[in-house]
């Protein structure tokens, strides 16, 4: 069981406090952010705003203050005294937004990844639809797996993250149906080249290191996936990685209040 440090939820039109609404499986869009620190920091905070305010947009959802509102929300919960190592997920339908602050969880070395027939709705947003995906997630231990999610014989995403698969030094990655995160798109200025390509469930053995990114998961290994058989050969990519990783996080400045 998830365990919330906060949840609210605000009127759109006015940002007045009504009963906490989770939003899953409204028409709309969420974000995840890593919280950490103190002074607090926000890993990412201007490109998951950006992201989730051009989402809203395409789904018709708009308010010409709502980056403020936004922001107006997240001071008025977050506190500068605090230390953080938490997920703010913000989450908005037409007439909601949503806050929520639960503790951020690290992943082990030992983590595996169990495979499901699913796709998610507009894959390429990072829509409410999750409900499905929850009720896979919800009776997992998060720090050592995950859902990997298969269609039509091919690998997309994580019920979480964004996945990277290497084999012979290069690093490859699903070429459709899932949602670009803001982790990923950083790594793609790290790494000269990510080759797209169809991630077949049949081919998974040729590949080296399975590799988990996003902003709940920082980056994770992953060490096997059970119903084919799957075990990493090393942490070698993992460890490149991770570096690139710590760096971005020594770099970030704290969230101005």
């Amino acid at each position: 069981m998830v365990t919330y440090l906060l949840k609210k939820s605000y009127q759109l039109k006015d940002l007045k406090q009504i009963e906490f609404q989770d939003l899953w499986g409204d028409h709309g869009i969420f974000t995840t952010m890593w919280i950490f620190g103190k002074p607090p920091k926000i890993l990412f905070f201007d490109n998951h705003l950006k992201n989730l305010i051009s989402s809203l947009r395409k789904y018709q959802i708009k308010k010409k203050s709502l980056k403020k509102d936004i922001k107006e929300i997240i001071n008025k919960n977050l506190s500068k005294k605090k230390k953080y190592n938490h997920l703010l997920r913000i989450a908005i339908n037409k007439k909601i937004i949503s806050i929520s602050l639960r503790k951020r969880i690290k992943p082990k070395l030992n983590f595996n990844l169990r495979l499901v027939k699913l796709k998610r709705e507009k894959p390429e947003f990072k829509n409410l639809k999750y409900k499905k995906i929850l009720s896979y997630l919800s009776k997992m231990d998060n720090s050592q797996s995950d859902i990997a999610l298969v269609f039509n014989k091919k690998l997309l995403e994580t019920g979480t993250s964004n996945l990277l698969f290497v084999k012979d030094q290069n690093f490859f990655t699903p070429k459709k149906d899932y949602y670009e995160g803001n982790t990923y798109k950083f790594f793609k200025t790290k790494i000269r080249k990510i080759i797209k390509k169809d991630i077949l469930l049949k081919e998974i053995k040729n590949y080296d290191e399975i590799l988990l990114i996003g902003s709940g998961k920082g980056v994770a290994s992953v060490k096997t996936i059970n119903e084919i058989k799957w075990k990493r050969k090393n942490l070698e990519k993992f460890k490149l990685l991770s570096n690139h990783y710590e760096l971005i996080i020594k770099k970030c400045n704290s969230y101005r209040f």
